[in-house]
């Protein structure tokens, strides 16, 4: 029976690393007023009738800490290139000089610094949920097996740890949101 408990707290301890890789993720897309090429991140660009990331079609670089350079390989994919940028609504119009794309990011207002921590928060928020979903999961897993004759004890036991892996993760959570807090508010 312990192999199985184990089993479902190594299941947990993974989603709740999937969740915090998730939440890495969607936080690099919120950009905080410096060039960051993560923020292209998802775009597709319709790539001879394919949709296909920038970063497959094109060279990615940041030329300074508000400029992103995009060079596609074949001059043609410039045009859906800039398409696929302006669909994307990122919040920042490409600029087209024949040879390249560049994207320049605007300095944030204080209002559109505060929007962003809350998008931040939003996301924080959902990954939240998820872990404590993964939990809820965990736990109804570790009943099924009182059922099946897990003495009481080892199921109390397993419910602890797996509230300690909670909010091991949930802290993760929380530092995460403090760091892009702070890098989405210095000016």
């Amino acid at each position: 029976m312990t192999e199985a408990l184990n089993l479902i707290i190594e299941d947990i301890e993974s989603g709740m690393k999937k969740a915090i890789l998730h939440l890495e993720v969607e936080l690099t897309k919120i950009r905080a007023g410096k060039a960051n090429p993560g923020m292209l991140e998802g775009i597709a660009v319709d790539y001879y009738g394919n949709p296909t990331p920038i970063q497959q079609v094109a060279n990615v670089s940041v030329l300074d800490a508000r400029t992103i350079s995009i060079q596609p390989w074949e001059k043609k994919m410039l045009a859906a290139i800039e398409k696929a940028i302006m669909q994307a609504n990122i919040g920042i119009t490409p600029q087209n000089d024949g040879t390249q794309i560049r994207l320049f990011m605007p300095p944030l207002t204080e209002e559109r610094r505060k929007e962003m921590v809350k998008k931040a928060a939003a996301e924080g928020e959902q990954t939240k949920v998820a872990i404590r979903n993964i939990r809820r999961e965990g736990i109804e897993q570790v009943k099924k097996l009182q059922k099946d004759g897990l003495s009481e004890d080892v199921v109390k036991d397993a419910e602890k740890d797996i509230q300690e892996i909670t909010d091991k993760y949930t802290g993760l959570v929380e530092k995460h949101l403090a760091v892009k807090e702070k890098e989405i508010m210095t000016v």
